[in-house]
């Protein structure tokens, strides 16, 4: 690729509104291209706006000796208390210029895209020339991700922090240099290194400030053994034989204020089995009774709070006897 005189950026940023294709296009498309779709036309967007990205031959310059597939991602995590692996080679400053200047060109021509459908539905068309874009950017994220993967342990250790668990400074300082290789301006002629280094130890020092703070709020660390146990559980359950025994025996006394067909109702509505502790058959819903007995649902309502208000003030005679 030609060297290129890169001229004032701007920080562009975009709030997609783009609606996902119809489903007859969509069904043209495999389940993991349908999900980065729904990826870029949810979520914001930015990109290093450079002045020359609108020239007529902006395209065929950013995509000079680009394949149209997707680079293959890196899938595992390295391996830090390894000292032995095999660095990452070093891109020179022109190198690096080159491939922000790409990638942010390919993140300009997704804005593009995602603009000129804002509020209305993708096409065809449209939306493979949207996965292609994505594609290629996404590409050259890992590319330059996995090129200074080893900033990360460097300030990790430089901090010199220490009673944090080494994996979470990791985990932090990684999200720290995915967000400074999405607004890194490489007009500003400065090496990558410079601008990520700072970020990922602010980030870190961040997070640790953030622990902190929790811990003085909850000072006790996880602990399986400490977890919520199943008393309450089996207390309620204990709870609910004992009340069921009870409504049960209730609905047996014949002493009781309830009409034959008030106790039938109950039977019905609740699954009640006079007899037997357990129901014998689901409960039914307010229209299944009226069904079998014939009436509205708003009179199988009234019957059934009718005899329920009788039952409570059956239960309140036994705990406040008169």
């Amino acid at each position: 690729m030609a060297e290129r005189i890169v001229k004032p950026s701007e920080l562009r940023k975009l709030e997609p509104t783009a609606a996902m294709p119809s489903g007859a296009v969509l069904r043209r498309f495999s389940a993991s291209e349908a999900q980065r779709l729904r990826k870029l036309v949810t979520e914001p967007l930015e990109c290093v706006y450079v002045p020359g990205f609108d020239d007529k031959g902006a395209e065929a310059l950013y995509l000079e000796n680009v394949s149209d597939g997707p680079r293959p991602r890196y899938t595992e995590v390295p391996d830090y208390s390894r000292r032995t692996d095999k660095p990452h080679r070093n891109l020179k400053l022109s190198e690096e210029a080159q491939l922000f200047l790409r990638f942010n060109y390919f993140r300009h021509r997704v804005m593009l895209i995602l603009n000129e459908f804002a509020a209305r539905r993708l096409t065809l068309t449209a939306t493979r020339d949207l996965l292609r874009w994505g594609i290629l950017a996404e590409a050259l994220r890992d590319q330059i991700a996995e090129a200074n993967l080893g900033l990360v342990p460097t300030m990790v250790e430089r901090s010199r922090i220490t009673g944090v668990d080494f994996g979470d400074l990791i985990s932090e300082g990684h999200l720290a240099l995915l967000r400074s290789i999405d607004k890194f301006d490489c007009a500003r002629g400065f090496k990558f290194s410079t601008y990520a280094c700072r970020a990922i130890l602010t980030a870190i020092t961040r997070a640790v400030a953030l622990m902190a703070r929790y811990r003085s709020r909850f000072p006790t660390d996880y602990d399986p053994d400490l977890q919520k146990g199943d008393f309450v559980e089996l207390a309620r359950v204990d709870l609910e034989d004992d009340r069921l025994e009870e409504l049960c025996h209730l609905l047996r006394d014949k002493d009781l204020d309830l009409t034959r067909t008030e106790r039938k109702i109950l039977n019905e509505r609740f699954g009640l089995r006079v007899g037997t502790r357990r129901a014998e058959r689901p409960a039914k819903t307010l229209r299944q009774v009226a069904e079998s007995f014939g009436v509205t649902k708003e009179r199988v309502r009234q019957i059934q709070n009718k005899a329920l208000r009788k039952l409570r003030g059956e239960l309140d005679k036994k705990v406040v006897p008169g």
